[in-house]
C-alpha cells in the first residue's frame, strides 16, 4: 500500500518563491502542498482550515511573521510539525526559531537542496539543522561558556507584534485595527516597549526589528 503523502501548508509573501517551492515539493512522491499563504495570520487560519501535518513559514513575512504564526500554531495546533524558512544563516534567528517550536531551520538560499530532505526528517521526528546552522550553535554555545540557555528576550509575543507593525510604518490606529485592540492599549503597549528595551522612538524600533528578524531591511 502507498503510504499517505504529507499535507503541506506553505507560508511565503513572495508568491514566485512560493510558486518554486510549490512545484519542487509537489515533484515529490510522498510530498503535497494542500494550502498556502501570503502572510502569517493568513497562514494560521489556513491551518486551522485544512487537513495539513507540516507548515513550512518564511521567518520575515508582513502582519504576522513566521515565527509568530509558529507560537500561535504551537497553541492551537500542536500536531503540526513546523518548519521555518530564512534568507539569514544567524545564530539568533535559528534559536529563536527553536524557541517558536520549529523542528528545523532552512536557509532559503538552498532549500532546493535541504527543504525536501527537511520535511521528511521533520516528520519522521528529526531535527533538521543545515550543517552551518549546527556550526553557528555550536559557536555559540562556546562563547557562552557552555550555557544552556539561548539569547532571552524581555518582550511578550504582543509586544513584538506592535513592534513589527510600528516598524512596518503602521500608525497606531492601524496596527489596533489590525490587533483588535484600542488605540489606548496601542500606546501602552508601545511606551511599555521603549521602558524594557531602553530606546527612544520608532527609528530604535525599527533597528530593534531588523536585528530580530521582525522585518527585512
Amino acid at each position: 500500500m502507498t503510504p499517505p503523502k504529507t499535507r503541506i501548508l506553505l507560508a511565503d509573501d513572495h508568491a514566485v518563491v512560493r510558486d518554486g517551492l510549490r512545484m519542487l515539493l509537489d515533484a515529490q512522491p510522498d510530498l503535497r502542498v494542500v494550502a498556502q499563504a501570503g502572510d502569517g495570520a493568513e497562514a494560521v487560519r489556513a491551518a486551522l482550515e485544512h487537513e495539513v501535518d507540516l507548515a513550512i513559514l518564511d521567518i520575515a513575512m508582513p502582519r504576522m511573521t513566521g515565527l509568530h504564526a509558529a507560537r500561535e500554531l504551537k497553541r492551537s495546533r500542536p500536531d503540526i510539525r513546523i518548519l521555518i524558512l530564512s534568507m539569514h544563516d544567524n545564530e539568533q534567528y535559528l534559536y529563536e526559531a527553536l524557541k517558536a517550536g520549529a523542528s528545523g531551520y532552512v536557509v532559503k538560499t538552498v532549500a532546493d537542496r535541504d527543504l525536501v530532505e527537511a520535511c521528511r526528517a521533520t516528520m519522521r521526528g528529526e531535527p533538521f539543522l543545515h550543517p552551518g546552522a549546527t556550526a553557528a550553535l555550536i559557536r555559540d554555545y562556546l562563547r557562552r561558556g557552555g550555557g544552556d540557555e539561548g539569547p532571552g528576550d524581555p518582550l511578550t509575543l504582543r509586544e513584538l507584534q506592535v513592534v513589527k507593525l510600528i516598524a512596518e510604518g503602521d500608525s497606531s490606529k492601524e496596527i489596533a485595527d489590525t490587533l483588535i485592540i484600542s488605540e489606548k492599549t496601542v500606546e501602552r503597549h508601545r511606551a511599555n516597549i521603549l521602558a524594557k528595551l531602553g530606546m527612544r522612538d520608532r527609528v530604535d524600533l525599527t533597528r530593534y526589528a531588523i536585528r530580530r528578524g521582525l522585518v527585512e531591511p
